[in-house]
């Protein structure tokens, strides 16, 4: 395989096919990962929920996945995994670009998330990115218990 850059992959929204795939990034990327049912409930949930999957080019293999929230001018990053044996190569930076921009475009002028502080390299992205820490929802995880970090952005 060519040496993979951020731009061997894209993305598209997901299919109830891809479930499988994105379960997989999910399971190892989280300790406390989504059901199966929650991501077929982003699937049926069109009024506000965009699920999205990052996918390989050369294989259609998907290899990661985002899901947000849009409600009116604001977007709430829900979920966003990368597959373990595909980090590092800036692809979560580019995707969280695109998903900016994209928004942006559509009227959206503020995007939030939460992260967990022990999560440094997405705290670390976020921050490059130029999400600011608004604030902390403690004990918001679970498995292990941890604080929330909100991180927010103007558009």
């Amino acid at each position: 395989m060519n040496k993979l850059t951020p731009d061997s992959f894209y993305l598209r929204k997901m299919k109830p096919d891809d479930i499988p795939q994105v379960k997989e990034t999910e399971n190892l990327s989280f300790t406390n990962p989504w059901p199966e049912s929650a991501f077929r409930g982003e699937l049926e949930n069109r009024g506000i929920s965009f699920p999205y999957v990052i996918v390989l080019k050369n294989v259609e293999r998907v290899v990661g996945h985002i899901i947000y929230w849009q409600i009116e001018e604001e977007v709430q990053i829900s979920n966003i995994a990368v597959h373990p044996d595909f980090r590092g190569l800036g692809i979560g930076r580019k995707v969280m670009q695109e998903i900016m921009d994209k928004v942006k475009k559509e009227g959206v002028s503020y995007i939030f998330l939460e992260v967990r502080p022990s999560n440094s390299s997405a705290v670390s992205l976020y921050k490059k990115l130029g999400f600011q820490k608004l604030g902390l929802r403690r004990n918001y995880y679970h498995n292990p218990v941890e604080d929330a970090i909100i991180m927010g952005k103007s558009l």
